[in-house]
C-alpha cells in the first residue's frame, strides 16, 4: 500500500510525507523539510507518525521553503538525508559536514531504495544548483511529485508517465502575479522558464500525462499573494474534464489528508 500526505505546501514552507507498506514492513519518507522544526515535528504527529519514525529525508533543492529545517532534523534525529550533489554543494559548510556519515547523494535516474519504497528522482528546470523531484512507487502504485519547475521539458513529461497520484505545482495566476506588488524582476523570475509553473502550463502538463488510472491530483505551491484554489482547480479540472471539487488543494498549514495512492 502506498500513500501520502501534504503536511503544508506554499511559498511560506513545503514538507510532504508518503509512506508504504508491503507486509509487516512500513517505510516512511519526508519530501523537503520547509517548516520550522517543532512545527513539522508537530505537523508529523496530527499525522499519525513521529519524527523518529521517518526512515529518510530527501530534499529537492536548496531554497529556504524546501529545505527549512533540514539540518535540525537530522541532528535531533540522525535521519538519513538524499539531496543532490549539486544542492549539497549548494549548502555545505562546516555544520553540515559534520552530518556526512548521513549524506546520500541522488541522482536523476538512478532508483533510491529504501524498504517497502522505490524513490525515483528526476531533474526540473529550476533556479537552484542541481533540484530534483520523485517518483515513489511501492511497486504496484506510483506517485508523482513535482512541486517547483519552470517549465515541463520533455523529461518532466516522461517521468510522470503513468503515475495514479500527482502533486502537482500551481504556483501563480499570470493576471494577478502581473498586477501584484512583486517588482519586476520577482515577476521575471517567476513567471520565466526557470520559475515556478502557472495553473495553464499546469494543467497542460497534467493533460500530457492524464490516463484512466489517474486517482488523485493535488495543487501544490500555490502562491498566497499571485493565485487562489479556485483559480487553481478551475484550470487543473480542465484539464481533467472534471468537477473543480475534484482537485484537492494541498494548504499551506494543514496540506492535505491522508490519500491513498
Amino acid at each position: 500500500m502506498l500513500r501520502f500526505k501534504s503536511l503544508g505546501s506554499g511559498s511560506s514552507g513545503n514538507a510532504t510525507l508518503i509512506e508504504a507498506r508491503s507486509g509487516t514492513q512500513t517505510t516512511r519518507l519526508l519530501i523537503d523539510c520547509g517548516l520550522g522544526l517543532r512545527d513539522l515535528e508537530a505537523r508529523l504527529v496530527e499525522a499519525g507518525t513521529q519524527a523518529q519514525a521517518i526512515d529518510a529525508i530527501f530534499i529537492t533543492h536548496e531554497h529556504g521553503d524546501h529545505i527549512g529545517c533540514a539540518q535540525q532534523f537530522i541532528k535531533r534525529h540522525s535521519t538519513p538525508l538524499w539531496i543532490s550533489q549539486g544542492t549539497w554543494l549548494a549548502v555545505v559548510n562546516e555544520t553540515w559536514a559534520s552530518y556526512q556519515h548521513l549524506l546520500n547523494i541522488a541522482r536523476d535516474g538512478d532508483p533510491i531504495e529504501m524498504g517497502a519504497l522505490q524513490a525515483q528522482p528526476f531533474t526540473v528546470p529550476h533556479d537552484a544548483r542541481e533540484p530534483l523531484q520523485l517518483r515513489c512507487t511501492d511497486g504496484d502504485r506510483h506517485l508523482g511529485v513535482v512541486t517547483d519547475l519552470g517549465h515541463a521539458s520533455a523529461h518532466v513529461v516522461q517521468a510522470l508517465q503513468g503515475c495514479h497520484s500527482l502533486m502537482l505545482e500551481a504556483n501563480y495566476d499570470p493576471d494577478l502575479l502581473q498586477a501584484s506588488s512583486y517588482p519586476s524582476f520577482l515577476k521575471q523570475r517567476v513567471a520565466g522558464p526557470w520559475g515556478h509553473l502557472a495553473n495553464e502550463a499546469a494543467a497542460d502538463l497534467l493533460a500530457r500525462v492524464k490516463h484512466v488510472n489517474l486517482n488523485h491530483v493535488i495543487a501544490a505551491h500555490l502562491s498566497e499573494r499571485n493565485n487562489s484554489p479556485e483559480l487553481a482547480r478551475a484550470s487543473l479540472s480542465q484539464a481533467l474534464a472534471c468537477h473543480p471539487m475534484d482537485i484537492t488543494v494541498a494548504d499551506p498549514v494543514v496540506g492535505t489528508d491522508w490519500l491513498q495512492v
